[in-house]
């Protein structure tokens, strides 16, 4: 670990909105940087192995762009019967996302790195973790699924439900051991990263 009184700037690695919402929640100080990596899967690269790797490249390609902080980098995979969904884009396309989830479980894997750029080479910069959630769709008439999207328009988002918003009400159930990681950052386990980099809370 890396002692508290050490200074760091920390940093996250996303242009999301949510992530940079979650992480405001920590009341501390951080600057946000946009990793430039390519966001595609590998062939045959299994949905968790996306979500890592990721996560990771993310970290790390904003670490070298700011040397000796402290990174964190996060991406969220989600899967229905093993393949992969994305972020829709558009109305036509989030629309027959909802109609192929539609009372069925769908599997998001939100993987978390933080990234230290104090660590020496024998612990190594890098923590991973991957958090799976499993969310249960509501079966619901097109024209229901139609109404929420023009409302909430979570065009951006893996699923195309945004659980902190309206698209709470489409979903059935959420099974997670962190409620966060649905939204796309998984705070439990932040913290726990975040305190093991040597970062004190409350002030302390």
């Amino acid at each position: 670990m890396i002692p508290s009184s050490a200074p760091s700037r920390l940093i996250l690695a996303s242009s999301s909105p949510y992530r940079r919402e979650l992480l405001e929640r920590l009341r501390l100080p951080f600057d946000v940087m946009v990793p430039d990596i390519i966001e595609t899967a590998l062939p045959g690269e299994a949905p968790e192995a996306t979500a890592l790797r990721l996560a990771r490249e993310k970290a790390a390609a904003v670490a070298q762009r700011a040397p000796g902080s402290i990174v964190i980098g996060s991406d969220q995979v989600a899967t229905l019967d093993g393949e992969q969904i994305g972020k829709p884009g558009d109305h036509a396309r989030a629309l027959a996302q909802l109609q192929k989830m539609r009372g069925r479980k769908v599997v998001f894997h939100t993987a978390l790195c933080v990234w230290d750029g104090r660590a020496s080479a024998l612990t190594g910069p890098a923590q991973l973790e991957n958090i799976q959630t499993v969310v249960t769709f509501r079966d619901l008439p097109d024209a229901e699924l139609d109404a929420y999207l023009r409302i909430d328009q979570p065009y951006d988002c893996a699923g195309s439900a945004k659980n902190e918003g309206l698209g709470i009400t489409i979903l059935e159930r959420i099974d997670s051991s962190d409620p966060t990681a649905l939204t796309g950052l998984p705070m439990i386990a932040l913290t726990a990263m975040l305190r093991k980099a040597g970062v004190r809370f409350f002030g302390l």
